[in-house]
Parts: C-alpha cells; structure tokens; sequence
C-alpha cells in the first residue's frame, strides 16, 4: 500500500506530491535522508549533491528524526508531532510500517527522538513517555521501552514492552545486541530481560577537577565508523582549586564503537562557541568537527581549533560521507550544505522542496 493509500488526505493537507516516487535507488550508490515541512522524506543523490526523490509522508510533521534499517532501503521517521513512527521503502516511497506510540484509547504518548533498530533490523526500540488523558486531569505514567517486529506491517503492537530510565531522548544498538541509551548516562540495556547499566557516566561521572558535563542528547547520527558520539561541556579546575573563574571551559565527546562496545570519554578543545552535533572523521578519528553557528575542526590530541568557516544560518545535525572527503550540515531551514572536510570551503548548496528541516536527522548511507 502506497502513503497517497495509507492516508488519503495527506498530500492534500499538506500541500506537496510525492516527486520520483517510483525512481529507485541504485545499488552502490549513496545516498543521505532526511526530511522537512510541510511533511517530505527526501533522498539525496550524494554523487551529484542533489535532490533524488521526495516522498510525502502520511498525518502531519515533526520531528522528523530518522533512522536507516540496515537493509540500506528502507528509512524509519518519527513523526506525528512525536507520537508515530513509520517505515518506509525508499525504492518506491511506500510505508511497510506503522506504530503509535500510543497503546490505549485514553492515553496521549510522546517519543521524544529515542527510537532505533537492532543490529540485525529485525526490531524497532522506542522510549515512550505515556500520559493518560482523564476527564479533569493528566497522570503521568512510568517511561517504558516499547520493542516492535518491524515484519510487524502497517498497524504494529509491541511484541515486549520493558520498564525504562528516564529522560532518554538518543539511542543506538551494538553489534552484541546492546541497547545504548542516552539519558542522565548513557546506559546499556537488554533489550530481552530489559536490564540495563551505565556504560558511559555522564551526570555521573567521577573525573577529578571536572564539573557535571552539560549534554544536548537529540541527534543519534549513524556513522561509517560504526560509532555512537555525543558531545559535552564541561569546566576543569585548577589543582586545588573550586574556582570556575580560573577553570579552563572545555568541549569534550562521549563514544561508543558499535563494533566492539568500547568506549571512551574524551576532551577536545576549549569552548569558543556552541555546537549542537560533532562527528569525527572517518579518515582520520584524531579530527573531530563540530557545527551550529559555525563549523568548526580540532585537532583531538593537540586539543586545538584547526579551521573555522561561517554559516549562512545555524545547522544542527552534522554528517560526513562514507570515505570522509564531504560534510553535510542540514537541519534549520530547507538549505543542505555541503562543505570540503579538509579545507571546509564549502562546495554546494541543496534546496529542498518545501519548508524547514526542524530537528531532522541527516543519515548517510549506501544503498546495497
């Protein structure tokens, strides 16, 4: 069943058509997603840096989060003003998949960007934050983790629903199964007993000198390094000092190799301005980048800004392709900018149809 069959009132609400719905992708090819208002899923063709395809997505926007199965074709957006996630086939822009959040008439429940699959893209893992809507009040109701059968088709139930920490709003899968969860911590569930631990502390942490790090966890970029990286701020005193005047203000990251679970804590260099998402290169894991106001990139060891170049507007979710040579700086407005990842001059520009971006995430992939 096509989206126009899903939803029949959809394209007419919102206003846009599905463009090269049928035109499929080709094997070998990358490509990146993500999507924008009035409410589009758009492929880029990353070989010409340009629009591809734009398929029009059932009910209304927002966020906008996506997720790439590991099947490399189909795409898997929350949307639906945060209560719905859909999957869909990027070959012919037809949703195989749908689940509300929502697991009872009364009840109102929000995913506030923490959705993902397993390894193997056989499930779908949501954080739902349920609130039951009374006739005169609200009752909040315990966070769980919904866990879906992505066979599951287009009226999907949970298959196991698991008690879950709150305030999770990133997460990705390990190669072991793992359920990395960024929340307070990051923690480590099983997604089979839902038992979970703290694999990287955050809030937590006990790294002398150092003050609680401050954490923006929304963007769960998947990368070709197969890592899991989320970036902090944080401030370091002196020796046998507490004064945060003659403290030194660093940036740090938080990574997790999906590959092998190790992980690593890590500061990169002094706070000269804010970044919403940071990625590190594929060619080279000493260079990470940063981006918002700004894109920015350090010199890991050295702790060293090594480039700066000047935005146009903000972006908020920074990728980098497969081999490493290109960044793609999207989210804000409908502008995807691309930029040389060795001498950040930028290279181009793609205008999506429609609206803005919002909190959308930018995935790469190739597509088998």
């Amino acid at each position: 069943m096509g989206i126009t069959g899903y939803s029949g009132h959809a394209m007419a609400i919102n206003g846009l058509a599905s463009v090269n719905k049928d035109k499929t992708l080709e094997s070998g090819h990358e490509y990146m997603v993500v999507a924008n208002y009035p409410n589009q899923l758009n492929v880029l063709d990353l070989k010409n840096d340009s629009v591809y395809k734009t398929c029009q997505m059932p009910d209304r926007f927002g966020p906008g989060a996506l997720q790439m199965a590991p099947d490399k074709k189909t795409a898997y957006i929350l949307n639906n003003g945060y209560e719905d996630i859909y999957g869909v086939n990027l070959d012919n822009c037809e949703v195989t998949f749908h689940a509300r959040m929502a697991q009872q008439p009364k009840e109102r429940t929000k995913t506030l960007y923490a959705f993902t699959l397993s390894y193997d893209g056989k499930e779908l893992y949501a954080v739902q934050n349920p609130t039951l809507l009374e006739r005169d009040h609200y009752r909040v109701q315990p966070t769980r983790l919904a866990v879906y059968d992505t066979s599951s088709g287009l009226n999907a139930k949970p298959i196991r629903t698991l008690p879950s920490p709150r305030l999770v709003t990133a997460m990705q899968t390990g190669k072991d199964g793992g359920l990395y969860m960024a929340g307070a911590d990051i923690y480590k569930m099983d997604v089979n007993t839902g038992e979970y631990s703290v694999a990287v502390p955050s809030r937590n942490w006990k790294r002398p000198r150092y003050v609680q790090p401050d954490v923006l966890n929304v963007w769960a970029v998947q990368t070709p390094t197969q890592d899991f990286t989320i970036l902090y701020t944080t401030a370091r005193f002196q020796e046998g000092s507490e004064d945060l005047n003659t403290a030194d203000w660093l940036y740090g990251y938080f990574n997790i190799n999906l590959e092998t679970g190790q992980t690593e804590t890590k500061d990169f260099g002094p706070i000269t301005e804010i970044y919403f998402t940071g990625t590190r290169s594929p060619k080279d894991s000493n260079i990470m980048y940063g981006v918002l106001n700004r894109l920015a990139k350090y010199d890991i060891e050295q702790q060293k800004l090594i480039k700066a170049a000047e935005l146009d507007h903000s972006y908020y979710c920074l990728t980098v392709n497969n081999d490493g040579s290109k960044l793609y700086l999207a989210g804000t407005f409908n502008h995807v900018a691309v930029f040389d990842a060795d001498t950040l001059e930028r290279l181009d520009t793609i205008t999506l149809p429609g609206g803005d971006m919002s909190t959308t995430t930018a995935q790469v992939f190739i597509h088998n």
